[in-house]
């Protein structure tokens, strides 16, 4: 993924500007200079030079997590991006620290941690199309590393219950069916019994049995 880079510009400076702030400037310079020539290194040293001369300075920490990520010291560079943003408070830089720190995130495939980085990002630049982007490439992977999990279900198993719910019925049918007709044969037999013996009594009630 592209990696957002800050390129500091002379500017003006008046007269009341300090030394140890120039100075700075320049090694900050020369270090953008190596990062082209990607002598990473080299511009490693430079932006500690220009954090030891002005330490309250953000763009040679922003560069030097930069620096770090090209140098495959990826857990140094996402500590240095989280610093930063702890304590930037321009929403334009901000957005940068949280995009490249969503970068080196993703290289780590710590996708939920990227997610959130790229969300940082567009909280503080709604419009940033490739912060935009990389948050649903992230979403996208992360989707397929943990898809959603399907029941599991057994075939045969699931055949031989629906067998079973099928043949069941027509046992319990069949079974039923034959206890009738032996009870009506029994309710039958016990009626022409009753009536003989009414015949012979003459009548009266009969007793529960």
């Amino acid at each position: 993924m592209k990696i957002k880079s800050i390129i500091f510009v002379f500017c003006s400076v008046a007269v009341s500007f300090r030394l140890m702030g120039q100075k700075a400037n320049e090694a900050i310079q020369t270090g953008n200079d190596l990062y082209k020539q990607q002598k990473y290194d080299q511009a490693e040293l430079q932006y500690n030079n220009a954090i030891a001369l002005e330490p309250s300075g953000s763009t040679a920490k922003f560069n030097l997590a930069n620096t770090l990520y090209r140098q495959g010291r990826k857990d140094e560079a996402v500590k240095k991006f989280g610093d930063l943003s702890d304590n930037e408070e321009k929403a334009a830089l901000k957005s940068k620290i949280y995009y490249n720190k969503g970068v080196v995130l993703s290289a780590q495939e710590k996708l939920e941690e990227s997610i959130e980085a790229y969300k940082n990002a567009l909280r503080q630049e709604p419009n940033d199309k490739e912060a935009r982007e990389n948050l649903q490439k992230a979403l996208l992977e992360l989707k397929k590393k943990n898809p959603p999990k399907k029941k599991e279900d057994n075939p045969k198993k699931k055949k031989q219950e629906q067998q079973k719910k099928q043949q069941q019925p027509k046992m319990n049918q069949k079974e039923a069916e034959q206890r009738l007709k032996l009870l009506e044969q029994k309710e039958k037999e016990v009626q022409q019994r009753l009536q003989k013996e009414k015949a012979k009594t003459g009548g009266g009630q009969a007793k529960d049995w």
